[in-house]
């Protein structure tokens, strides 16, 4: 299941891709606008900074940006960056531990499948593709 935080930060990407006619868009517009309050947007903000897909400005004039055109960002990073890994079980978490069951296991070709089905689906849409109306 996909975060309300996650959702959030679609949102947050979404209005920074559609109000970029200023440079730096303050927290408390964002936060009107999308009406998520301001303490928990300031969080997913941090995230958005932290994972290098949105450049943050403090003092007057300050406020958020787009590092990148909103075409060259895909609804998967934004999510993984939020969420996580998208997978299915933890066996096949980046860092999981080596399964001994892995060799004899009957359902892991089946998530492994479902997890690419998923990964390709969110990264095939882009910022861009949520701002036209395309999905």
């Amino acid at each position: 299941m996909i975060s309300t935080k996650a959702r959030y930060a679609l949102r947050v990407m979404i209005d920074l891709a559609e109000n970029q006619k200023s440079e730096y868009i303050p927290l408390k517009d964002i936060a009107a606008r999308q009406e998520i309050s301001e303490k928990y947007l300031e969080i997913i903000l941090k995230l958005l900074v932290k994972g290098k897909i949105v450049k943050g400005l403090r003092g007057k004039g300050g406020g958020y940006t787009l590092i990148r055109s909103p075409e060259e960002y895909s609804v998967g990073e934004i999510i993984e960056l939020t969420e996580g890994p998208l997978v299915s079980v933890t066996c096949l978490l980046p860092d999981a531990e080596a399964c001994h069951r892995k060799e004899c296991c009957r359902t892991l070709k089946m998530w492994k499948k479902y997890d690419a089905l998923t990964h390709d689906f969110f990264y095939h849409i882009t910022l861009q593709d949520l701002v036209d109306g395309n999905f």
